[in-house]
């Protein structure tokens, strides 16, 4: 018999359960449909575990340093096996947060795989879904007066080139090594790429990465790029840029042997294992879209509206499955605006450009806005100024003062166009910068701002004074 619900959610990931909780809160009946586990891939092969690894890399990289603060330690291992049960634990401990909270919700969950049917008997428009319940043959028919499309994204894959889970990997599968390999090469120097090469370096894994681009991390500010280029080779990272993997050359023995072409011709390289890192594609297949009307861009990631409304109005989509910034925090914020206009408010569209946006490596980065290269194409005089964490104390007695701050103005009306960091916990630092950007600050209020003495906030008010032509440190 079918169920009748006001709102369901194909998708239980990041944005999938904070849409079911705020429709609640709004008096909707909702049902989330999830084939896996609540949480999805930021929760159990993506943000979450990831950065547990780069905790463990990060003090073990810590204590191999920590003759230079005058405290000597001895015969420093490391226990990979309890480095993934502590990962395995902190999901754990947010996967029984977030089916808590769903349950206090009174949010009804169907685990299985769920499909979208056509127009039907049941209702005269596209949207109810159809879902096979795990480690069962029955099968529930929710029939919702709005459609929430959650399913999210998942690794994009080299064509011919087949990942076998143990040479030949992506992320998902990197997350569960038992042991880690003596070498690896990683195609792809995006985010993931990078914060990959960065864990595994520390860890002491010999690291190639391998980038069609020109430089790694190509949606970064060039200045950004170029440090982090610095400190990964550095660590002993091996970088080709300009390259590309002759997937015709790769061969699997003990290890994975490849050919990378590369502007000055081809060159071999071999190692443990191969990861595949050159980005996420949605998932749009094998849901049933095809029943419907919904529109797909050329990338098959769903259209919407500012909203996240499509062009069936009762059907939203959010997340990773429409492109954009595949980020978490920005489905959380796209999950609010969807559910609270089927509700019949009013909220407020996403800026996306006062989005923060981080990459977990060492050292981190953190951005808001736009680099010196987007402002510029978009016809803006700009001005600039840089400030490194070597003028700021509490780095210096941190013992990470390499990395710098960049911010960027509008000559004419002296807006703030983008702030850009790497160093010492900039992904925490970045969220004032997000906020000054929602209230439209500029550098001047920045400068304004008192920061505490001392702090690594201090960097913010130190780079916004150094625009203003007011410099004081660095």
């Amino acid at each position: 018999m079918a169920k009748e619900y006001d709102l369901v959610i194909l998708g239980g990931g990041t944005g999938g359960y904070v849409a079911a909780i705020r429709a609640s809160q709004l008096g909707l009946k909702t049902a989330i449909v999830e084939r896996d586990k609540l949480g999805g891939t930021c929760l159990h092969k993506g943000c979450i575990p990831s950065k547990s690894l780069l905790r463990s890399a990060e003090v073990l990289r810590q204590s191999k340093e920590s003759d230079t603060f005058g405290v000597e330690i001895e015969n420093i291992s490391l226990n990979y096996t309890k480095v993934q049960a502590r990962k395995n634990a902190v999901v754990e401990s947010l996967h029984k947060g977030v089916q808590a909270l769903v349950n206090q919700a009174k949010v009804d969950v169907f685990y299985g795989n769920g499909t979208i049917l056509g127009p039907s008997i049941f209702s005269p428009n596209a949207g109810t879904v159809s879902v096979q319940l795990a480690g069962s043959n029955d099968n529930e028919l929710l029939v919702p007066k709005y459609l929430l499309i959650a399913t999210g994204s998942k690794a994009r894959g080299i064509p011919e080139l087949d990942v076998d889970g143990d040479r030949i990997i992506y992320s998902d599968h990197a997350l569960d090594l038992k042991e880690l390999p003596q070498s690896i090469i990683i195609v792809g120097g995006g985010v993931i790429g990078i914060e990959w090469a960065s864990m595994l370096s520390d860890f002491g894994v010999e690291v190639s990465i391998v980038e069609a681009g020109s430089r790694i991390l190509p949606s970064e500010d060039k200045h950004i790029a170029k440090e982090m280029d610095k400190r990964l080779k550095k660590k002993g990272v091996s970088i080709f840029t300009n390259a590309t993997l002759d997937q015709a050359t790769v061969e699997i023995t003990t290890n994975v042997k490849a050919e990378v072409v590369i502007e000055k011709g081809r060159q071999s390289i071999e190692a443990d294992k191969l990861l595949i890192a050159i980005g996420r594609e949605p998932n749009t297949s094998n849901v049933g879209i095809e029943n419907t009307d919904v529109k797909l861009d050329s990338n098959r990631n769903i259209e919407t509206n500012e909203f996240y409304q499509t062009n069936e109005e009762h059907i939203y989509a959010i997340g990773d499955v429409i492109g954009g910034m595949q980020l978490a925090h920005v489905s959380t914020k796209e999950a609010l605006i969807a559910v609270e206009h089927i509700a019949g408010l009013h909220p407020y569209r996403l800026d996306y450009l006062s989005v923060p946006t981080c990459v977990y490596a060492h050292p981190e980065i953190a951005r808001v806005g736009l680099t010196e290269e987007e402002a510029k194409e978009k016809g803006y005089q700009v001005k600039t100024a840089k400030v490194s964490f070597q003028a700021i104390g509490k780095a210096l007695v941190y013992g990470e003062s390499d990395g710098f701050v960049k911010m960027i103005a509008d000559v004419d009306s002296n807006d703030l166009l983008g702030v850009h960091m790497i160093g010492p916990h900039v992904t925490d630092l970045i969220s004032e910068v997000g906020l000054a950007k929602i209230l439209d600050a500029s550098p001047f209020e920045i400068s304004e701002s008192i920061h505490p003495h001392p702090s690594l906030s201090e960097i913010i008010g130190e780079v916004a004074f150094a625009i203003e032509g007011k410099r004081l440190h660095g």
